[in-house]
């Protein structure tokens, strides 16, 4: 069994709060003489299909407390989804439809056991017991908090103060969040630092019922790509956790070395006594920090792929990007012959852009090649004839092959 002192440790690593040391450090030891697991909850709401690596550095704290023989609960916010937590929004979100949740959950739960073992996880869903609430129930749920508590959250406080509407049912997010802690009962909850008010709510309400608070452990949002702002989509400087191997492994590896380190720490499976001798392995010249950023790349692309995939991803990037070679394998567009097109319009045709506007964006930021020679000019146009070799920044390649409408090529 492992030791109090190492499961704090392996607890800690990486966290921003622990509330309060104390009374975790009361139920693991608690934990220890009787060998009752503590359950541990994370939610997630699904209001997107994908999780991107943003996503599992919650879910890799479970998987630390799951190492550690605990009581794992991947709750999934069918409920709350539908509500929308307005979490450092400046307006109200847009409420998803049941449909919409149902599909984005099921694929969550697929991604989630990249990660988590699925024999030793409890995934549930909070419809099953919010869904069963009166309108009483919910009345007097609403009855244990104040307008002046909620307005104590930054973004609802900065929307009050700017005149901006708050909706009614934004402030019974919280409420209900801290209800699944309650329904669960829950010892520990992991939550994003922005998640801070919300599950501090699950401890209210179960102190209001006469029940052992749980702790709050929060984690610090990742950093995307750019290094500057927290891992998005919409900013789009995000690593999908089911994007293709060479994307994944390539996308790692164009992070900085400042923050390869924060990755390693929140994301990696390498020990903190591993990570620490990478660091040094750095600084006394021993080790590239190239070669230490492919090991993670490695790593987190097994994770989602395996170690075959990873294996290939390496050779292809080194091929690619290193040897200047062409890869293996691209997407092959056959388009009809005719008059030289307007080379945006061709990487629109050929798949490599949402628009012609990205198109000549890509060009002007000297992003295009056409068979190995970069374009420059916006009002290029390409030859509608042959085969050409069109590539959009450092991942996206096509292989235009030029047909007369008979299938004869040109």
């Amino acid at each position: 069994m492992v030791s109090l002192e190492e499961q704090l440790a392996l607890i800690e690593r990486g966290a921003v709060e622990c509330i309060s040391r104390e009374e975790l450090v009361k139920k693991l030891r608690r934990s220890l003489e009787t060998g009752k697991p503590l359950k541990v909850k994370a939610g997630f709401d699904p209001t997107a299909a994908d999780l991107h690596l943003g996503h599992t550095v919650l879910l890799q704290k479970l998987k630390h407390f799951q190492e550690l023989g605990h009581e794992i609960y991947f709750l999934i916010g069918d409920f709350t989804a539908m509500i929308g937590d307005p979490t450092g929004k400046s307006e109200t979100r847009k409420a998803l439809t049941r449909d919409d949740v149902l599909k984005n959950a099921e694929t969550y739960k697929e991604q989630v056991f990249k990660i988590l073992d699925p024999a030793k996880t409890k995934v549930v869903f909070n419809s099953d017991w919010l869904g069963a609430l009166t309108s009483y129930d919910m009345i007097k749920l609403a009855s244990q908090l104040t307008v002046a508590r909620m307005l104590e959250r930054e973004d609802f406080r900065q929307r009050f103060a700017e005149q901006r509407p708050i909706s009614i049912h934004e402030f019974l997010y919280p409420l209900i969040q801290g209800y699944d802690s309650v329904a669960i009962e829950a010892d520990v909850e992991l939550g994003g630092t922005d998640q801070l008010f919300n599950v501090l709510m699950g401890r209210d309400l179960q102190r209001a019922r006469g029940m052992e608070p749980q702790v709050v452990l929060t984690m610090p949002l990742l950093e995307g790509l750019d290094g500057v702002n927290k891992m998005s989509k919409s900013l789009g400087n995000y690593i999908g956790i089911t994007e293709a191997p060479e994307n994944i492994y390539g996308k790692v590896l164009s992070i900085s070395d400042t923050l390869m380190f924060r990755y390693y720490e929140l994301l990696s499976d390498l020990s903190a006594q591993e990570i620490a001798a990478l660091k040094a392995g750095i600084a006394d010249g021993s080790l590239h920090p190239k070669e230490v950023k492919k090991q993670l790349a490695r790593e987190l692309t097994a994770r989602f792929h395996g170690q075959a995939a990873a294996a290939n991803a390496e050779t292809e990037f080194e091929k690619v990007f290193q040897k200047k070679e062409l890869p293996d394998e691209m997407t092959e567009v056959a388009l009809p012959t005719g008059e030289a097109i307007w080379l945006p319009q061709l990487l629109l045709d050929a798949g490599l852009v949402t628009s012609t506007s990205e198109g000549r964006r890509m060009i002007q930021q000297g992003a295009v090649a056409v068979n190995g020679e970069k374009i420059a000019d916006i009002n290029a146009k390409a030859a509608r004839a042959g085969e050409m070799i069109l590539k959009v920044g450092k991942r996206r390649f096509a292989r235009v092959i030029f047909e007369s409408r008979d299938g004869a090529l040109q």
